[in-house]
């Protein structure tokens, strides 16, 4: 599929009446427009933010059936209780889930609870999360499982994962720590196929350089020689959700499991990202740091 299809291009005809989706971090950027077309095409979609109050305002500029759910991925009492919300809707089964939020490349080290945020927010939040519906998960149906990563992932710490220093303390750089956290989405969603249910599956994606709110924690000269350089190569919104639709919805995806995508299509990942036992480690240690 072309580069600059949009998420309404790449779902044209596809009917999603009946089915259940959650995606996160729904307040702005491509989680928006995710959320928009996937109730455009007649999913009822649980859109979460960080607050119930930005999580409504999101929920009511879109047309279709969504429902708003506070969820702060930094606060592990907040992702249960938003799990907690989506089991008492008694729903039949979770056909959809798309981890979306995220926070990038913060210039000072900050913690949640002794580790270092974007891991705590882009990782362990969603992990979380996942963990706490996999009951719900493709439980009559086949699911798709969608975590949004990015092409950072391959600049993750040597070695892939720091796990003796998960904290920051030891050393830290806000885009390294921000590829290590992408690198965690890719591996997240590799190790998750092993535990859904069968005919269910979970894919990582690239959305693209998109200019959103993601940004907003970019500072110095040498991010914005960077924001320079990488200017032509910016796609819109519409097009940076483009690839989370169609691994969420689209027919071509269907069965496709533990795969990294960018414009809609497979697309190369960092051999760290292929790492099999990498990812399990990553995931008894993942556990161990959220109580599960």
């Amino acid at each position: 599929m072309a580069r600059k299809l949009t998420a309404e291009a790449v779902t044209e005809g596809i009917d999603l009446t009946g089915s259940t989706a959650l995606v996160t971090g729904v307040n702005s950027g491509i989680g928006t427009e995710t959320m928009r077309v996937l109730a455009l095409r007649g999913a009822r979609v649980l859109g979460t933010a960080r607050t119930l109050e930005k999580a409504s305002a999101a929920c009511d500029a879109v047309n279709g059936d969504t429902v708003p759910l506070a969820c702060e991925l930094t606060d592990l009492d907040s992702v249960r209780a938003c799990a907690q919300a989506v089991r008492e809707f008694g729903l039949e089964t979770l056909d959809i889930v798309v981890a979306n939020a995220g926070i990038m490349a913060l210039p000072e080290l900050e913690q949640i609870n002794g580790i270092e945020k974007q891991f705590a927010t882009n990782h362990l939040g969603h992990f979380l999360l996942v963990n706490e519906l996999l009951p719900l998960i493709g439980k009559t149906r086949p699911a798709r499982v969608v975590v949004v990563s990015s092409a950072a992932h391959a600049q993750a710490p040597k070695g892939g994962i720091e796990f003796d220093n998960l904290s920051g303390e030891a050393g830290y750089s806000g885009w390294r720590a921000y590829g290590q956290s992408k690198l965690a989405n890719v591996l997240f969603a590799n190790e998750l196929n092993r535990h859904l249910p069968d005919g269910s599956t979970a894919n990582a994606l690239h959305p693209g350089v998109i200019a959103t709110n993601l940004g907003r924690h970019m500072e110095g000269g040498f991010t914005r020689l960077l924001g320079l350089v990488m200017y032509p190569f910016m796609i819109t919104v519409p097009q940076g959700a483009a690839t989370s639709c169609y691994l969420a919805a689209h027919p071509d995806a269907e069965g496709m499991a533990g795969q990294y995508f960018a414009n809609c299509k497979p697309a190369r990942v960092s051999k760290a990202g292929q790492d099999a036992a990498l990812g399990e480690r990553l995931w008894k240690v993942s556990a161990e740091l959220v109580g599960l």
